[in-house]
């Protein structure tokens, strides 16, 4: 097992390092006759994409999608989808300097102590690069989602360093380059502004919700829905922590309120975040993952070399000072990619029973 595969029935094996000449992706398991063109991936990578404030990373990576195969007559035809995406901003230069040493917090020495070799050119195939491809098999996933099961997904940045952001609406999320629910997002750009002239960097708490969805998605015991988002979270770049529904806050809540009442109507309340044993309850699931502060920074530190000699490394090159503010559109594709699976795997189990949509109650947002 390589770990570079997601999914049991749906499944995208990611290629590619951060400064190869190409990075992408090969679906397989998608069903046959879903119309799909690459204007349908490129809106989600656009979304993600490198170089679009001054807050991210400044390499200008156009991240124009090719779809090479599984397409006939604009329909998919049930065979592997390969996606490219073709690296056009490299500056390898930037790493010389670090080749023979280790970034702290990077993932430069557990690489070079499993393999025995690394690719140091913008931290090769532990770069967050690789998450390009993630998104575009996101995209189709959420297209045959949307179309079979009226399932949407949205995301938005909750906290900010150490600044938690109050939650104003959805609708301010795709006008401002922090995917943050606020009408203004001066404090914030403040903020980021400080933090690059000090060379340092931050973490940010990202929230991803899926809506409409049905009742009955996941399979107990071991690939309980739950454990298979959570699994696919951690394995997006910098992920500390996962939280379903009411999360670590569950621990001071008393059964009396975490326990989600029902109702002729539906759920009262969502702290399980719509998953209760692995199963899919038909409210929103709610997830929210923690992600560290970005490693490739230019203040000073200490470390070793490959030798194992004292060494001080300065990680020069162009970085985003938090990874999480580009991390919305990613965190939306993995939930995206293990509902779709999990969707298939019911289907397969269940044959054409029918997916029963619960009552659910209004949420605030």
């Amino acid at each position: 097992m390589s770990g570079n595969t997601i999914g049991t029935l749906f499944t995208v094996t990611n290629f590619g390092e951060s400064h190869g000449p190409a990075i992408g992706c090969v679906i397989d398991g998608c069903p046959p006759g879903m119309a799909l063109e690459a204007a349908d991936i490129q809106v989600e990578l656009d979304r993600r994409r490198p170089g679009t404030s001054r807050h991210v990373t400044q390499r200008n990576e156009p991240d124009a999608v090719e779809i090479l195969s599984g397409i006939y007559e604009g329909r998919t035809t049930g065979t592997p989808i390969a996606l490219l995406i073709r690296n056009a901003d490299q500056r390898s230069k930037d790493y010389a300097a670090i080749a023979e040493s280790f970034r702290p917090g990077h993932a430069d020495y557990t690489y070079w102590h499993k393999f025995g070799i690394r690719d140091p050119r913008g931290g090769g195939r532990s770069s967050a690069r690789l998450t390009a491809p993630t998104v575009a098999a996101g995209a189709v996933a959420r297209k045959w989602l949307e179309q079979q099961y009226g399932i949407g997904f949205r995301a938005c940045m909750t906290q900010l360093g150490e600044m938690p952001l109050a939650f104003e609406g959805w609708e301010h999320v795709p006008n401002n380059p922090f995917f943050a629910p606020l009408a203004d997002v001066s404090a914030l750009e403040d903020y980021m502004d400080a933090l690059r002239r000090a060379g340092d960097s931050c973490g940010a708490r990202i929230r991803v919700v899926a809506s409409g969805m049905p009742v009955g998605l996941g399979e107990p015991l071991y690939d309980k829905l739950d454990a298979d988002i959570a699994h696919a979270m951690m394995g997006l770049n910098a992920v500390k922590g996962v939280e379903i529904g009411a999360g670590f806050a569950s621990v001071a809540q008393r059964g009396t309120v975490h326990g989600d009442s029902l109702s002729p109507e539906g759920f009262r309340t969502n702290h399980a975040g719509g998953i209760l044993g692995g199963i899919s309850t038909g409210q929103d699931i709610e997830v929210s993952i923690a992600i560290k502060p970005t490693s490739s920074i230019l203040s000073p530190r200490e470390s070793i070399d490959t030798q194992g000699r004292p060494a001080e490394v300065v990680t020069k090159g162009r970085h985003d000072p938090c990874v999480g503010i580009r991390a919305t559109p990613i965190a939306e594709a993995l939930l995206a990619l293990v509902v779709m699976d999990h969707a298939l795997r019911h289907r397969a189990q269940c044959g054409d029973v029918a997916l029963p949509v619960a009552p659910i109650p209004a949420t605030a947002g």
